[in-house]
């Protein structure tokens, strides 16, 4: 192998921006890392190169540990987005520069500055200035240069990011066929996914720090393993079904399967994917060239060239869940994107408002993710309280369980342990039990290294007894996941009050409340909170349009819901509703990490903690804490400022 990679890991004020990362890379290959901005893909080139060093895991180039290697040790060459040339040197002189630093005689430096010159399509403008160049022209003398050396890698950070679309479609000609002709290894760095599947003999799609799927684009376009990556790489229509005998039910409708599906059972769970050019559209049910989906609206018709890409949007499916494209928060119908060549567009021209039948040729099915629990446990009676609730809601939820031991001398720890695993192993979907001698927010964030989790369940005897709300505002800080604190012993939760703001963050806690506890049969009640003494109609309204669409989301998922308006102080007038409407559990939006990153329990939080002792709480965290933090912060302060008096 030219290039591997063994356990790559790379933090940043305690955070994996690179998250244990091995991949290996054939002589010759050209890999393509692609991914969101901030996935960590620059930062896996720039560590391979040695320009950023390695806090854990080794790199290899061709056989040589170079984990410790300075950049020029390496023998790669490295092309940034931004040329990066030097501005006082001619072309020729920026070529030559890596060989006159290596001392490489001037005969030799001529001959292949004058090759890589012809190469890279720049023979006579050896004399200019980068500043004479257009940019295409730049990034060129740019790669030209990184070559100059004979470099056994080349890397190269989205190259081609700042140039424009036909000039994109000219240099990654060139450079395939430059790395072709040379059979250098090469990673391409960047976000484009045309790009991408042009350039790749194998792609590795990344997301948050993490290497997600490997393979060659046809195959993770055609056939992808995982949700993200099936929608990042091109349109995606994604909707939840059930394995069946033959095929994949939808709700009321059966699909058979075309692709192999791999790792499926006939009763589980799926995510049923077929793409835009997949989906078939007829003026009649009978003309269709496919499964019949249903009937729906042309929502949107835009021409794209070779093509037209049209949205429908059909009524809703009976028990039929959308993922991708996804709906508006209480729209319970399903979107569904489609493309047509333009000489089907000629044979039956479609216009919006119009009602065409929706067919598909061809699904695939994925594994459906399902949810990850992680639970706590120092031996404690808490601990055992969250073991004993939290093993059955995993159950109910079919979800897979990691046990978290912390906090005790080894051979105990053990002991409780292996108690532990012969006591909640029956039943699960699976079971993995960890052990670690750290304490709780370093165990925690440990773990959340090694592999993502939905919820963690913690028991918990109140926030000020033992650091409990420091504890808890280290869990919660520690990743992306929502945490559940369990008091006392408490039976299966079947009524739950969601405390909503009718901002964007309280829609996540709606979404993953719902998600978790339509496997556990329960109810939920919806309440908004007014200030007290105000009689503002628009406030009532808006309040009454977000619980309503809240209450239809709900409903999507199974999940029967009614609604509630109060006003008055928050924390009493959600200590009334839990007692006069009996809940067994109260959901609350996570407080978001301030601006120093931190999070800590204050306010309404607190007191509703440390008041309601004999029920579970949900502390949900919204998404918007991990994509956008600065609006995070004040959006997220400015929400919690409305519901705290």
């Amino acid at each position: 192998m030219s290039i591997v990679l063994e356990q790559l890991t790379k933090r940043y004020e305690g955070y994996p921006v690179v998250n244990h990362i091995s991949l290996e890379i054939a002589e010759g290959e050209f890999f393509v890392l692609i991914g969101p901005s901030g996935s960590g893909k620059s930062t896996v080139l720039r560590m391979i190169a040695g320009l950023n060093t390695i806090d854990e895991g080794r790199v290899f180039l061709h056989g040589r540990d170079v984990t410790y290697a300075t950049p020029q040790q390496r023998g790669v060459g490295f092309v940034f987005q931004h040329y990066a040339l030097f501005r006082h040197m001619s072309v020729a002189e920026n070529i030559e520069f890596a060989l006159r630093v290596r001392q490489v005689p001037a005969a030799e430096r001529r001959q292949r500055r004058d090759e890589l010159l012809e190469l890279a399509g720049l023979a006579g403008l050896g004399q200019r200035m980068p500043a004479q160049l257009s940019g295409g022209q730049q990034q060129r003398v740019a790669l030209a240069r990184a070559l100059a050396h004979r470099p056994q890698v080349l890397l190269l950070d989205e190259p081609f990011g700042a140039l424009d679309a036909k000039i994109r479609v000219e240099l990654r000609r060139a450079l395939r066929r430059i790395q072709t002709e040379l059979g250098v290894t090469t990673i391409f760095v960047t976000h484009d996914q045309e790009e991408a599947f042009e350039l790749a003999d194998r792609l590795g799609v990344m997301n948050f720090g993490r290497l997600l799927e490997v393979g060659p684009p046809a195959e993770l376009y055609q056939r992808p393993q995982t949700e993200f990556v099936a929608t990042f790489l091109g349109t995606a229509n994604l909707l939840v079904g059930q394995c069946v005998p033959g095929g994949v039910q939808v709700g009321p409708l059966h699909f058979p399967l075309k692709t192999e599906a791999t790792q499926l059972s006939e009763t589980q769970r799926v995510q049923v994917l077929f793409r835009p050019e997949d989906v078939t559209l007829a003026a009649l049910p009978e003309a269709l060239g496919g499964t019949l989906l249903g009937q729906g609206e042309v929502e949107q018709n835009a021409f794209a060239g070779s093509f037209e890409r049209l949205r429908l949007r059909l009524p809703p499916l009976p028990g039929v869940r959308p993922i991708a494209p996804t709906v508006s928060f209480g729209d319970q119908s399903i979107v569904v994107e489609a493309t047509r060549l333009q000489e089907q567009t000629r044979r039956l021209p479609i216009q919006i408002g119009e009602h065409m039948w929706v067919g598909v040729r061809r699904i695939h099915a994925l594994v459906h993710p399902g949810l990850n629990f992680m639970i706590l446990t120092d031996g404690s009676p808490r601990s055992q309280i969250a073991l004993d609730l939290g093993g059955q809601i995993a159950r109910l939820a079919h979800a897979r369980v990691t046990i978290l031991g912390y906090g005790l001398q080894v051979e105990a720890l053990q002991n409780h342990l292996h108690e532990t695993k012969e006591k909640l192993g029956s039943g699960l979907a699976a079971l993995e039990i960890r052990a670690t001698p750290d304490l709780t927010d370093m165990a925690v964030a440990r773990e959340i290294e090694r592999q993502p989790f939905d919820l963690l369940i913690l028991g918990w005897e109140g926030l000020l007894q033992s650091r409990g709300a420091v504890i808890v505002g280290q869990v919660l800080q520690s990743g992306e996941h929502h945490l559940l604190l369990i008091p006392n012993l408490h039976p299966t939760p079947q009524h739950a009050l969601i405390c909503v703001t009718g901002s964007e963050p309280s829609k996540d806690d709606i979404l993953f409340a719902g998600r978790l506890l339509r496997h556990l049969g329960a109810e939920i009640t919806l309440l908004s909170i007014l200030p007290p003494g105000q009689r503002d109609p628009a406030l009532q309204e808006r309040a009454e349009r977000f619980l309503a669409d809240g209450k239809r989301t709900l409903s999507v998922l199974g999940v029967p819901a009614r609604t509630v308006i109060r006003s008055g102080s928050v924390h009493h007038e959600i200590m009334e509703q839990m007692k006069l409407g009996g809940h067994d559990l109260l959901v609350l939006g996570t407080p978001l990490a301030d601006r120093n990153g931190q999070v800590s329990l204050s306010g309404v939080v607190t007191q509703v903690l440390e008041e309601l002792k004999d029920h579970p709480v949900l502390l949900v965290r919204s998404h918007y804490a991990a994509t956008t933090p600065q609006l995070t912060v004040d959006g997220r302060i400015k929400i919690i400022e409305e519901i705290i008096p």
